[in-house]
């Protein structure tokens, strides 16, 4: 992470108890030759003390703005001039509105609102803060305009609560930042602050304790997609199914195993999400009903009555302010016809065809060769390793965005 090397970063901290972790992304930070300023808010200091800063970033800590002494060194003009990014982290639901609104009502804000250096903001609150229409109403307002949020991730709350909300980690926001200011043109990267979500791999669908249903789907297409989105820039979320896949340094990963699991944490995420691609190769049915216990080999024959999963991808489309949807069609026979029928159906902007019935290209391949389709028009991208693949859809969906 050279590239973050003599980066001048202001870290604006906020209340909430993920503050604590921004000591850790400080230091983060500067062993990779970051110089780091860092502006609290007042209540950031009911959290943790101005002092610690200080000693990890090596800089003195603003938290006024109008403290005299700092206005006459450097004030806050010269402060926002002199960042290369603004990153808030924790960034919370207060701090959000008052972004979102303009308000220039303390050091932080002010500095947003006098800088034009890119701004990245962590969300960290209650899970029920973070899902209220107000925080996303605002937090659509600060994408429209350009910010990038990071997050937040999913798990346990302080609060004693479960769901979004949770501060990303420091080493991930660290990923975050150094994509960002990969060049020394932040905007450089064709998808720069816009937000991907991906899902990849299969889902399963039990039996009974112990069997389930499944696919082969590795979820390397995903993978390669999701790595080829955050060199272009994108805040990247994975939403992955059960495969055995390294998660791509900078991006999030939320883990998932049957197809209604999976459909919830898509309707989670998509509806923040500039760019939807389903890659992962979802179960279409699942068994009525789970055998509480092992099923016995007794009998010659059984019969499962199965239902119909959720339909992922037809669900995102359908949202009201619907992100850009990709869908990808795997099919053994009659491929063009098969991906063009999905494509109008669904109504997705882009399917990607892939032949799966080939072994050299099919699930579990390093390889795959694929067509792009759009409503007027298809494009074949030839059998090539699966990340040049991937390097070469996100250029067509970012040229289509």
């Amino acid at each position: 992470m050279t590239h973050l090397a003599q980066k001048k970063i202001i870290l604006g901290i906020t209340g909430g108890i993920a503050a604590y972790k921004s000591a850790e992304l400080t230091r983060r930070l500067k062993e990779q030759g970051a110089d780091v300023r860092v502006v609290m808010t007042p209540g950031a200091k009911e959290f943790i003390t101005p002092l610690t800063f200080q000693a990890l970033s090596g800089n003195p800590v603003s938290d006024s703005l109008l403290d005299r002494d700092a206005e006459a060194a450097m004030g806050h003009i010269e402060l926002a001039r002199w960042a290369d990014l603004i990153l808030v982290a924790p960034a919370s639901a207060d701090f959000l509105a008052r972004l979102s609104h303009g308000f220039a009502n303390d050091l932080l804000s002010t500095l947003c609102l006098a800088t034009s250096a890119p701004i990245a903001v962590a969300p960290a609150m209650n899970q029920l803060m973070w899902k209220n229409k107000a925080t996303q109403a605002n937090c659509h307002t600060l994408k429209q305009r350009g910010i990038l949020l990071l997050g937040p991730n999913s798990g346990d709350q302080a609060c004693g609560e479960t769901g979004l909300g949770r501060m990303m980690e420091p080493d991930q926001l660290v990923s975050a930042t150094a994509s960002l200011l990969r060049n020394n043109d932040p905007q450089a990267g064709p998808l720069h602050g816009k937000k991907v979500v991906i899902t990849a791999g299969p889902t399963r669908e039990a039996l009974d304790p112990i069997r389930f249903i499944s696919n082969h789907s590795s979820g390397k297409m995903g993978f390669a997609l999701a790595r080829a989105a955050l060199a272009a820039g994108a805040q990247t979320i994975i939403i992955a199914g059960p495969v055995y896949q390294e998660t791509p340094n900078g991006a999030e990963r939320i883990n998932t195993v049957t197809a209604k699991g999976m459909y919830r944490a898509s309707l989670e995420h998509a509806p923040s999400a500039d760019i939807f691609i389903a890659t992962a190769a979802v179960a279409d049915y699942r068994p009525l009903q789970i055998a509480g216990q092992k099923i016995k080999k007794s009998a010659k024959q059984i019969s499962i009555e199965l239902t119909r999963n959720p339909d992922i991808i037809a669900a995102v489309a359908a949202l009201p302010e619907k992100p850009f949807t990709v869908g990808f069609a795997a099919e053994t026979n009659d491929l063009i016809n098969y991906a063009k029928g999905k494509l109008q159906n669904k109504k997705l902007d882009l399917i990607v065809a892939n032949d799966v019935a080939r072994s050299d290209i099919g699930f579990n391949s390093d390889q795959n060769a694929v067509t792009v389709i759009s409503a007027d028009k298809h494009q074949n991208l030839a059998q090539a390793n699966k990340d040049q693949i991937a390097e070469q859809l996100i250029k067509i969906i970012a040229s289509a965005l």
